[in-house]
């Protein structure tokens, strides 16, 4: 969870200091997926 945290902060840097191309929005959705299947790790887990 937190290394999807670390990236997302990275990608945000990344989008302010350039344009925002497709290639970036790829990397977000990318960031998003990633993080919802962080979540949904840590909840399968702690029903566990």
């Amino acid at each position: 969870m937190l290394s999807a945290l670390a990236a997302g902060i990275g990608l945000l840097r990344r989008t302010i200091r350039g344009p925002f191309t497709w290639q970036v929005g790829l990397l977000w959705a990318s960031w998003l997926i990633s993080l919802v299947l962080a979540i949904a790790s840590v909840r399968e887990s702690s029903r566990s």
